[in-house]
């Protein structure tokens, strides 16, 4: 169809019979339609029942193609040659959704919105066939080549002396069974006190050889300078840091920590214990620290033995921080940021539900990822004064007493 004078007196005429919002449709429609016989025009050399020297190829009919934009749905007819084939280049041969609909439906999709939920959206913003939650999961898998180079980017540009781990689970359909997935991340704290999230990874479980083979991703990436790893008490990674992160301390999280000893005293008393045991986290300095955890330990052990025991058991991990500046100790004695960075990973992915793949899953939760790390960047306050983190390569410059870390046994 080219637009000459008669085409458009014709639509003019239909148009004044329609309301505003098939107006625009239709007007979309025409336009779209106008400019796909033009390229093929321009490409086989010749235009509907024309003969000339130049054309390549025949028209042979077209083919249906709904189209969703903003606009509504556009019903479009592509057109089919004898010999070859074309497709406009307009449209994408496997999105059957306009450009901006496609941003708004990923936006969607990152902020946790359900699927029935960019649905109803997506026909409110005029597409009245709406979409499917194979779209969505189309749409968004585009969304893969930026979470994979994300993840695979060189972190060998600057040292991460403090490094942070844990995870979250989420459930997810393996083999068409549902079954919790384990989300682990990794984030750092860089030489000029700027964080990053570093690396992120969704399994089967949080198993010793699974967090071994995500600390080893990291250091092949380039990881390196770092000093201390905090993290909870998981066997298998612990067994994972001594075996990778070879030289750093260990910092056992003193909320984890707290969490494991509150379940081993009765509720009536866990209050008490809990205030007893933070005295421990408020003194000036290391030495009055580890005083402070003897004679808690030994007050505590009159009335509850398994306390003490965990307390003396767990000293040197606990208590590792205080190798390090004391301005530092309430941003690395636990694994408080990270918990907040998973309970945001939750709040998306708890929209929804089960997810149909751990790719999915991967997907989404990289995504938010990526977007907390690129706040980060931008932010113009550090999580450590880059003068702070110079104490930790030239503690003899510094007026604030810095104790050597001890390395953590292997």
């Amino acid at each position: 169809m080219a637009l000459d004078q008669s085409a458009l007196l014709e639509l003019l005429e239909a148009l004044k019979l329609a309301d505003v919002d098939d107006r625009i449709r239709a007007a979309t429609e025409t336009l779209y339609q106008a400019l796909i016989e033009a390229e093929l025009t321009a490409t086989i050399g010749a235009g509907p029942h024309e003969r000339t020297d130049a054309r390549t190829a025949q028209r042979n009919g077209h083919r249906s193609r709904t189209l969703t934009t903003t606009a509504g749905d556009l019903e479009l007819r592509i057109p089919k040659l004898r010999v070859g084939s074309f497709f406009p280049s307009l449209l994408e041969r496997r999105r059957r959704i306009d450009q901006a609909l496609f941003a708004v439906v990923m936006e969607a999709y990152l902020h946790g919105v359900s699927t029935r939920k960019v649905d109803d959206l997506v026909k409110a913003l005029g597409a009245d066939t709406g979409i499917s939650k194979s779209e969505v999961s189309r749409i968004c898998a585009d969304l893969d080549e930026e979470v994979a180079a994300f993840r695979d980017r060189s972190l060998a540009e600057q040292a991460f002396p403090y490094v942070f781990l844990d995870a979250t689970y989420c459930k997810a359909r393996v083999n068409r069974r549902v079954v919790s997935q384990a989300v682990v991340i990794a984030t750092g704290v860089a030489a000029d006190g700027h964080r990053e999230v570093l690396g992120f990874a969704v399994g089967d479980s949080e198993d010793g050889a699974f967090w071994t083979a995500f600390l080893r991703s990291l250091k092949a990436r380039g990881l390196a300078g770092t000093q201390l790893v905090i993290s909870d008490a998981h066997a298998g990674l612990k067994a994972a840091i001594s075996a990778v992160l070879i030289g750093a301390a260990w910092q056992r999280c003193r909320v984890h920590f707290m969490r494991n000893v509150l379940a081993r005293v009765p509720k009536g008393n866990a209050e008490m214990v809990a205030a007893a045991i933070r005295t421990v986290f408020a003194q000036p300095d290391a030495e009055h620290v580890h005083s402070q955890l003897d004679v808690i330990a030994g007050m505590l052990g009159r009335q509850f033995p398994q306390v003490e025991a965990m307390l003396r058991d767990a000293e040197d991990d606990l208590l590792a921080f205080t190798g390090f500046p004391l301005s530092h100790w309430k941003k690395i004695w636990s694994t408080n940021p990270l918990e907040r960075l998973n309970k945001e990973i939750k709040r998306r992915t708890d929209v929804v539900g089960v997810f149909p793949n751990p790719e999915a899953l991967l997907r989404l939760a990289g995504a938010v990822l990526v977007e907390t790390h690129d706040e980060w960047q931008v932010s113009d306050r550090r999580y450590l004064s880059e003068g702070s983190m110079a104490l930790l390569t030239r503690p003899e410059d510094s007026t604030e007493e810095v104790a050597q870390p001890a390395l953590m046994a292997s």
